[in-house]
Formats: C-alpha cells, structure tokens, sequence
C-alpha cells in the first residue's frame, strides 16, 4: 500500500473551479497507484466568508484574549466547513470521500489552546478508511486535546498537519498544493527572473521558512526531516512538477548559491562597554532580554561591544528593559536581513567575498553579518533590501 499525502491549501479550495482541480489531481493519484490521504485549509483568505480571519472578525477582542478554547473552536470551523465541500466536489468523480476532523483523523494535542503541541497520533481510524478503498478528507490545522477539547496547531498549521499525517502513515510522500509552482531562488515580485528550484534539501528549505519565505511551514519541514519524507510544493493550477524537498537537495555541484530571502523590520541595537563600564548590568545584558522574551539574533559578541538585532515590534519593551537596567546603547531602525542560502557553501572559499563585491559594486554598505554551513546573513538598511536581493542573485546566476 502506497499512500500518499495531499494537502490543499485555502486558495486552492475556494472556488468550484479549483477544487474540481483538486479532484483531479486526487484522481491522478490513485491511477498513479496511490492511497490518498487528502488535507485541506479553510477556503480563501481574509474578506472570504469561511476564512479563518473572516471568522475571527466575528467576535470580539475582550473574548479572544479571554476564552482561547472559544477562539480555537470557532477558528477550526473554517477547515471542517472545507473537508465537508471537498467531498460533496469528490463524489461526482466516483470516489468514497470521508470528512474527519483533526480529532477524528487522530491527532491528540496538549491544551494550549491557539499553539497546541502535538502529543501523538494515531493513524488507526484512517489506515482503516484507506483499506476500505475510501478516501479520508481531512480539516488541517486542527486536533483535539487529551480531554476532548477542540485545538489549533498554530498559523499555517495545515501544513504541519499534513506532515504529521505522513509520518504516522509511512507516506511515499507528502504533497503540498498552493498558488505557486514550488520554492524559487528569489522573491518572484522583487526578482523578475527568479527561477524554480527542482529540488532541495530540508536544511536549506527550512532556512528559506525561517527566514521570510512564506511557501510552508518550518515545523512541517522538521517533522518531514525527522521522518525522512520527502515533501514536495507543487501548483494546483498547473502541471509543473514543482519542488522536491528530501534530505539531499540538489546534486549539481555548481548550486552552490540555491536562493535568497529576506526579513524585514529588523532594528540593529549596539551596546558599548566603555559608555557602560560602571554598570554591572552590562555583563547579564543577553539574560535580561531573554528574561523579557525579546528574541535576538545577528549576535556579534567582542570584548568592547555587543551587537544583535531585534523585531521592530519588540523596540518599546526593550527600550524599557534597557531604562531599567540604566543601559545606554544606540540602534539603527528600518533594517533588513538578507539570507543567503546554500548547503554546498560549507568549506568553499570566496562565498563571502563575492557577496560583499556584489553589493559594494551596488553601493549597499553592509551593516553586520552572521553565517552557518548553510546560511550567510547580512543585514542592511531596508531602502537597500531589494536593490541586494537583485545584486546577489545576479551576482549566483540564479536566473532563469
């Protein structure tokens, strides 16, 4: 038995139109030899009546901030509403489709209500479907709670439900359908000859979701990883092959480079030793911001300054922990971080070279770096942001 995890994304399903592609690509699957196990999202986006933030806009702020198990409930209608017309569209194509909750598919989550973590999963309920040659339809982003509360899985959830699935299930693999032919080397609105990326590894592709990209979610790549599934990003409204996600990537040598993304909001914070040398709070700085859950990254620690970067979102509270520890520092705001990626970068001279010709050549200057075996950050000033992200593509020859 092959089976085969599809999940359809909320654009996907929205209109009768695409979800008769839906059905087609499920039909194509099972001619192809395959079980499918079928995931979907709530239909549309904003402003859509079934929309998870449609739903949200039902009710009030004192309640969502009050009564999460009340929010949860609420935002799982949208992916029930969603398996229910997904086979009402399947029935026409001769297959035995069965709309399950999160729940009812097997996944047992913890109480934290809107974030839950997943405690396990079991696939018995859906195995059983599969060997009665039904087809199971599933509502992502959602499960149920060891006392039989409805939870949710986090934003973009649905993705990780699907992983989930396939890792209890033993997939082949586990598809992920979107509005977009797969992951590419850039951002296609910035970069108008960004290129499709056939396939890549799950340690790049997570840099690529940690650090912008918005194609899928990191903690369905570590799961995917974990289980050694290869994941693979296609378009429900074309027939590309999309892109493959497996533990490998590439096997052209040349790929050194895969692609380029990038973050914005970023506020550079520099904290020097000389103007706080009489503060005994200078030394537990990193512990204090920590303490206040304010995250920090680009961290460059020398024996005379300490320089990190912030979410522009976090600059009061931590210009109030600073006032409160009698810090003096001083910050860069309206920055961005540019992530290069590539996992054949390790070992190989001149990367950081070429990276700093091209944007010099650009006249960006560079306002810090950080680098890991697969990733090189540089941060600039975010009027630069997309003026880099053209240089270094250009400079990789990652066009098409």
């Amino acid at each position: 038995m092959k089976i085969l995890v599809q999940k359809f994304g909320g654009t996907s399903v929205s209109t009768s139109e695409r979800r008769a592609m839906v059905a087609e690509k499920i039909l194509n699957a099972r001619e192809d030899g395959y079980s499918p196990v079928v995931v979907v999202s709530a239909m549309g986006r904003k402003g859509q009546p079934y929309a998870t933030d449609t739903l949200l806009s039902l009710i009030s702020k004192e309640l969502k901030n009050s009564n999460p198990l009340a929010v949860d409930l609420l935002m799982s209608c949208g992916e029930i509403i969603s398996t229910v017309i997904m086979c009402d569209e399947l029935k026409d194509y001769s297959i035995d489709p069965i709309p399950l909750t999160g729940g009812q598919s097997g996944i047992i989550t913890d109480n934290k209500y809107n974030n839950a973590t997943i405690l396990k999963v079991n696939p018995e309920r859906i195995m059983n479907l599969i060997k009665e040659n039904k087809i199971p339809v599933i509502a992502g982003f959602q499960g149920i709670s060891e006392d039989g509360y409805m939870t949710t899985l986090g934003r973009g959830g649905s993705d990780v439900s699907a992983a989930l699935l396939g890792m209890a299930l033993k997939a082949e693999e586990v598809q992920i359908y979107t509005d977009v032919d797969g992951i590419m080397t850039a951002d296609p609105r910035i970069v108008s000859d960004a290129s499709l990326i056939e396939e890549i590894s799950y340690n790049e592709v997570f840099q690529f979701a940690e650090q912008g990209a918005k194609v899928i979610h990191p903690r369905a790549v570590e799961i995917a990883m974990k289980a050694n599934i290869p994941l693979v990003i296609k378009n429900t409204l074309s027939r590309c092959s999309g892109t493959i996600i497996n533990n490998n990537g590439t096997d052209n040598p040349k790929d050194i480079i895969i692609g380029i993304t990038h973050i914005n909001d970023r506020v550079q914070v520099t904290v020097e030793k000389e103007n706080n040398k009489d503060n005994p709070n200078y030394n537990s700085l990193l512990d204090e911001i920590a303490e206040n859950n304010i995250s920090i990254d680009l961290i460059n620690i020398f024996p005379k300054e300490k320089i990190f970067t912030i979410d522009q979102k976090d600059i009061y509270i931590f210009h109030d922990v600073m006032s409160k520890l009698d810090i003096n520092y001083s910050k860069i705001e309206n920055c961005s971080k540019i992530s290069i990626i590539g996992n054949k970068m390790r070992g190989i001279p001149g990367v950081m070279a070429k990276i700093f010709k091209a944007l010099n050549f650009s006249g960006i200057p560079v306002l810090q770096t950080a680098d890991s075996h697969t990733t090189i950050w540089c941060l600039v000033h975010s009027s630069d942001a997309e003026k880099s992200i053209l240089s270094l593509h250009k400079e990789f020859n990652l066009g098409n």
